[in-house]
Formats: structure tokens, C-alpha cells, sequence
């Protein structure tokens, strides 16, 4: 089985601790327009060699951000992957998106990721594959999708909808719509636990998930079985959180377990 990369976003006040633990950053691009040290942090992270992913800030903003500044940092800081353009749970506008995007020239060492975005099972089909059509060589599936509840409707509905999208996967593989060749990223969890169910699964490529950390902030240690509610503490509320609120022992205990918990 290939090694699954690992990436878990943290408060400006971790970034430098962050790359002892994670094996790509992360990076939101409008936060490289609002916050001088968080900018810093990436324009070291390209000298150092480090790999780099950027979104499009969707989660953040609610809608993804402005394609000018998003062209801007693509081609300053030229990531290895960029997460184009999606609109939550909007099939046919993301798709749109994804087309548009497919024709902007790019620099050649970044590749373009397309997100799967959909209300049914049938829907994140017809998007998968029209992005392969496209010509995207790798895709990502978002944590939050509300259809993942239906093809799970399980009674904790955050453990609900970390097994639909893993139910929802499993289809696609099995269905040979997605293959041991194809690249995913899994952006998001509403479980830490759900990871260790993609082991059989050999196109997942990379993970970004805050949970171990805004668990840390929530004062909520990981067990044996990680969490089975997703925490209430937002990214967006702690970025700007001092050193002296956060408890970094829990922080690396949270970590070290999130990665055992799922064998990764």
C-alpha cells in the first residue's frame, strides 16, 4: 500500500511546529492576502522544497475565492497542486468551473485538482467522470456532503457522513469508475476514524484534516476509537489564537493517535 500523505491545518502560532508533523502544507489563498506571517510561512515552504497544496478557500469564504487573486498566488507561488474553483453541493456550476479552468494555463509543474461535488451517489458519478473526461489527474471528495447521511443514515450523523463518503468511494472503486491509478484527495473528516476503512483502496493519495487539532482546542483528547463528534471549534475563529491558550502536549498526543488510530 502507498504511503498516504498527511496534512492537518493549525493557528499561525503552530505553522512552524505543523511541519514536524505534516507531510505537505496546506495553503488557503486568502489568507496569504490578509496575513503577513502566514504568507511568510509558504514563501519559506517553497524554498525549502516542501510540497505544496492550495485551495480555493471554498470552506472558508462559502464561495471560492476571487479567480484574479487566485491565479495571483497559483503563479507566485506556484503549488504542486491547486484545488480549482468548486460551488458546494452544485454539480453542474462546479462542473462548469472545472471546464473553464481545464483551458487557464497554469505553470507546468502545477497540477489542477477538480472537487466532486453533488446531492446523490448518481450525481458525485456523473461529476467523477466528466472531470476524468476533462482530463483532471486528480480528484478530490469533500468531508461534508449531506447525501453522504442518505447513503448512510446512521443516528450520530457525523459518524453518518464520514461512512457515506467512504461507502460512496467504495462504489466508485468498485464500479472501476475509479481505479488503483487514479490520484484522490480526501479533503476534510466529520470522523478521524474514518481513514482506516480506505486501506483496500489504493487511488486515496492525500488527506487534509484540522480535526486532530481543533479537537486540541476543544480540550478533547482522542481515544482508542479517535471521536465520534466532530469538534465545535472553527479554523476560522483560531487562527489568530496565542501559543499560551493552546495545549501543544495535546496537540502532539491528538496527532500521534490520529495516525495510529487510522494506520497511516
Amino acid at each position: 500500500m502507498k504511503k498516504i500523505k498527511v496534512s492537518h491545518e493549525v493557528p499561525f502560532c503552530l505553522l512552524e511546529k505543523s511541519r514536524d508533523f505534516n507531510d505537505y502544507d496546506y495553503c488557503l489563498p486568502h489568507l496569504m492576502d490578509e496575513n503577513e506571517e502566514y504568507r511568510n510561512f509558504f514563501y519559506e515552504s517553497k524554498k525549502m522544497g516542501r510540497y505544496i497544496v492550495m485551495d480555493n478557500s471554498l470552506h472558508e469564504l462559502g464561495e471560492a475565492y476571487n479567480t484574479e487573486r487566485l491565479l495571483h498566488w497559483v503563479n507566485e507561488i506556484k503549488p504542486n497542486e491547486f484545488i480549482v474553483p468548486d460551488v458546494w453541493e452544485d454539480k453542474d456550476a462546479s462542473v462548469r468551473n472545472a471546464k473553464q479552468w481545464a483551458k487557464i494555463e497554469l505553470p507546468e509543474e502545477v497540477m489542477k485538482v477538480a472537487v466532486v461535488q453533488a446531492k446523490s451517489l448518481h450525481e458525485a458519478v456523473l461529476c467523477t467522470v466528466t472531470y476524468k473526461d476533462l482530463g483532471y489527474k486528480k480528484i478530490a471528495y469533500s468531508y461534508g456532503a449531506s447525501y453522504y447521511n442518505d447513503v448512510c443514515p446512521h443516528p450520530n450523523q457525523d459518524l453518518g457522513k464520514a461512512i457515506g463518503r467512504f461507502i460512496a468511494i467504495s462504489s466508485l472503486y468498485e464500479q472501476g469508475i475509479l481505479s488503483k491509478f487514479d490520484r484522490v484527495h480526501l479533503l476534510g473528516t466529520a470522523s478521524p476514524i474514518e481513514f482506516g476503512m480506505y486501506k483496500n483502496i489504493e487511488c486515496i493519495e492525500s488527506i487534509d484534516t484540522s480535526n486532530p487539532i481543533m479537537a486540541a482546542i476543544g480540550e478533547m483528547p482522542y481515544t482508542n476509537m479517535g471521536l465520534h463528534v466532530k469538534p465545535l471549534a472553527n479554523m476560522n475563529k483560531y487562527q489568530d489564537m496565542s501559543l499560551e491558550f493552546l495545549n501543544e502536549d495535546l496537540v502532539e498526543y491528538n496527532v500521534e493517535m490520529f495516525r495510529e488510530i487510522n494506520g497511516l
